[in-house]
């Protein structure tokens, strides 16, 4: 009797980018409803989050840790002002630079909002033993760097172009 073979699984580049691109909205979709309820967005979350935990910041320094653009950054950080929750205030060295602070009130609602956030993303990521976790770890950032790299050279070529 002849063993059917099982079909191997698609590893190709497309392929591994739409998997990636579904399970990032699925973790996104749950990073989201776990903020949802303190009338966050997810940038503004980010915004306080890098403050809570790497204490005041320059506007353009948080802008490239949570991915947002100048335009966005500045959009962000007027709201979370308005809010009462962060301040600026000139930077001591270049007073042309701000410097992002968290109040007192923001600082008391990022730290409640990110107790809950790190239980929400532990349990997205409980499916996976520790030996998983460091693998996609790994494999993630090795991903980001080649994709960094290429984008870096890409850009490199076209400026090259133009000169």
């Amino acid at each position: 009797m002849k063993r059917r073979s099982q079909p191997r699984p698609d590893v190709s580049g497309v392929h591994l980018w739409l998997l990636l691109w579904k399970a990032s909205k699925a973790v996104e979709a749950h990073a989201w409803s776990s903020v949802e309820g303190t009338g966050l967005g997810l940038s503004d979350f980010a915004v306080l989050e890098v403050l809570l935990h790497k204490g005041p910041q320059p506007v353009n320094v948080i802008a490239k840790k949570v991915l947002l653009s100048s335009g966005s950054m500045t959009t962000a950080v007027d709201r979370l002002e308005r809010s009462g929750l962060v301040e600026r205030t000139a930077a001591p060295t270049d007073r042309r630079a701000r410097i992002v602070h968290l109040t007192k009130e923001g600082s008391n609602l990022i730290r409640k909002t990110f107790a809950q956030h790190e239980l929400d993303m532990e349990c997205v990521f409980s499916h996976l033993d520790a030996s998983e976790r460091n693998a996609l770890g790994g494999l993630l950032r090795k991903l980001g760097h080649q994709a960094e790299e290429m984008k870096a050279e890409a850009n490199k070529s076209v400026e090259n172009k133009y000169k």
